[in-house]
């Protein structure tokens, strides 16, 4: 079973940037779907993106185009570059892994990081 741990979150003025990284240990992430999560004040776990298969990627609404979820089979690393980032974007973001992009898509995990916190604020 793959094992999932988050880095990178911190706090930032609203407008900057951020990248953070899921690293992977235990298996290779390059035969997983990942997506990357958060929970903010809603205490709701929303997904953010989806990365599978031959470079398929979905986003929810509130991120298209000011986030950038990649991945890195070489380094066993999933990537989340968010930018223009504002105060309603500050949550504890989670990575994750699915066997499939099907169950990726109808949130069905196998494998969760502990969490990275984002704090958006001036």
């Amino acid at each position: 079973q793959v094992q999932l741990m988050e880095s990178g979150g911190e706090s930032v003025q609203p407008g900057g940037s951020l990248r953070l990284s899921c690293a992977a240990s235990g298996e290779t992430i390059s035969g997983y779907s990942m997506a990357w999560f958060r929970q903010g004040s809603r205490n709701e776990r929303d997904r953010v993106a989806v990365s599978g298969p031959g470079g398929y990627t979905t986003y929810a609404f509130s991120v298209e185009g000011r986030f950038t979820i990649s991945r890195d089979n070489s380094n066993n690393t999933l990537y989340l570059q968010m930018t223009d980032l504002k105060p309603e974007d500050t949550a504890m973001y989670y990575c994750a892994a699915a066997r499939t992009l099907a169950a990726a898509l109808r949130n069905d995990y196998v494998a969760w990081g502990q969490g990275t916190q984002v704090t958006v604020s001036s």
